[in-house]
């Protein structure tokens, strides 16, 4: 069927409509002119796209030299001026493209390698191509806390000029602002080199490291680029109450992989089980019958725990409700009513020292003596 006249001017009309840029939009163009005044680009629209000589001397010296059949990317300024030109922007171009990488950056949630070149009070100051990106101070990894203003400048100063990771966490053109984050960068390398030295462990294998930190439920161990928790009951066969106590931050250790969740990221490492096991080596001693001497350790709402001569822990519970128990650090004797290796339980009775055997009290004291 042909077309009416109709059809077709509706067809010039759509046509046009796809043909008219808009302010903002980013294109592709070929120069095709070059003079004093600026460029002239083929955009492959109605009409060409004009770069004024104002544009192209925003431009580094290095990068505003162009000949025609040159590639180059615009973002259009005005797309009807009072001449009847459509204006378009290199320099502004480029820096649409920063924008672009900058979001495909956070989005990919990828680190990058960039060198301050200022700072102000509040952080420092990164060049990111044709943008500045503003890093807070609280997203600084090593930046002390309670210093003055001139300690806080000083501080930010030595940075200046020093290579430092950085991870995109926000950008937002229209407010020209752009954040980044040495801080996340930092934790996410760890995570990441975590992952990598997870895929090369066994559980079961021994490695050497180093103890990096301490807490309340245990010490975190750096085994090669990736740091492992020895839980605080996995310290020591005997009872740890501060991990302190037995180590410290910089000592070297050998520990025992028992636990990797490479879905959750976690190393689980043990001193104690590269240990000789007490209740194993005790367990031809500590059959149900036999007495010993042995010194109140502590009180919990169970009963005393006594401290026997072999270097366990048994549970003397009161025998009545109320019933006054050994104070701390007071000798006592007792004997073994449950010895559990398997579950590290073992159960005492007070032993009166009027009811007690002379053999099994000889027996007794010869086996603490050579216990010391």
């Amino acid at each position: 069927m042909p077309e009416t006249p109709e059809d077709l001017e509706f067809l010039l009309s759509h046509l046009n409509q796809i043909a008219q840029p808009k302010r903002g939009d980013l294109l592709q163009g070929t120069v095709i002119a070059a003079d004093s005044s600026g460029l002239v680009v083929d955009l492959g629209l109605k009409r060409d796209g004009i770069v004024p000589r104002a544009d192209l001397d925003k431009l580094p010296p290095e990068e505003a030299s162009f000949q025609v059949n040159d590639e180059i990317a615009v973002l259009v300024v005005d797309p009807l001026d009072a001449d009847g030109n459509l204006v378009v922007s290199i320099a502004q171009a480029r820096e649409s493209e920063d924008w672009i990488r900058a979001r495909k950056l956070m989005e990919d949630q990828a680190i990058i390698e960039a060198t301050p070149n200022g700072y102000n009070r509040g952080g420092l100051v990164v060049p990111f191509g044709r943008l500045r990106a503003f890093v807070p101070a609280s997203h600084l990894s090593d930046l002390p806390r309670g210093l003055d203003d001139q300690q806080r400048a000083a501080h930010l100063n030595a940075m200046v000029g020093r290579k430092m990771p950085f991870r995109v966490i926000e950008v937002d053109p229209k407010r020209r602002r752009l954040v980044f984050s040495e801080r996340k960068a930092i934790r996410q390398w760890r995570q990441d080199q975590k992952a990598r030295v997870i895929e090369t462990l066994k559980e079961g294998e021994i490695r050497k490291g180093v103890v990096t930190s301490l807490r309340e439920f245990g010490a975190f161990v750096d085994i090669g680029g990736a740091d492992g928790l020895i839980h605080i009951s996995e310290l020591s066969w005997e009872r740890v109450e501060d991990p302190a106590d037995v180590l410290q931050v910089g000592q070297e250790v050998e520990t025992l992989v028992i636990r990797l969740d490479r879905r959750a990221n976690r190393i689980g490492l043990s001193l104690k089980r590269l240990q000789t096991n007490p209740w194993e080596k005790a367990a031809d001693d500590l059959a149900p019958g036999s007495e010993f001497e042995g010194v109140v350790s502590r009180h919990t709402n169970a009963g005393a725990f006594v401290r026997l001569p072999v270097g366990l822990e048994g549970l003397v519970r009161p025998a009545d409700e109320g019933a006054a128990l050994p104070a701390p650090g007071e000798k006592v004797r007792v004997r073994i009513t449950l010895f559990d290796p398997a579950h590290e339980r073992l159960d005492l009775d007070l032993v009166r020292e009027e009811d007690e055997p002379q053999m099994e009290r000889a027996r007794a004291g010869d086996l603490y003596d050579e216990g010391r």
